[in-house]
């Protein structure tokens, strides 16, 4: 059930009152028989658990403030093989 906050307008009291959506609105302060007003209150509302986002955008990725693309391949110490098979100034063949 839905937590409905009023304000009363004679004696300024604020207060809740659980109340289903199919209720009429309050009219009459529980104290002092005042007319009271429905007041717009901030909700508690809060989404938790995976999919949701607090700031509603996805981020690309998990890990945060990694780029996407692959790392470079280390270096090597000995010079790729020569695909035409040994020719005088390959530097596979230097060795």
């Amino acid at each position: 059930m839905p937590v409905y906050e009023y304000e009363c307008d004679s004696c300024g009291k604020v207060f809740e009152v659980q109340q289903r959506m199919a209720d009429a609105p309050l009219t009459q302060c529980p104290e002092c028989d005042g007319t009271v007003r429905k007041v717009m209150s901030m909700s508690s509302f809060q989404l938790k658990g995976g999919g949701w986002y607090a700031d509603g955008y996805a981020s690309a990725r998990k890990d945060t403030g990694t780029s996407t693309a692959a790392p470079p391949p280390p270096a090597t110490s000995t010079p790729p093989a020569c695909p035409a098979g040994g020719c005088s100034k390959c530097p596979a063949t230097a060795s």
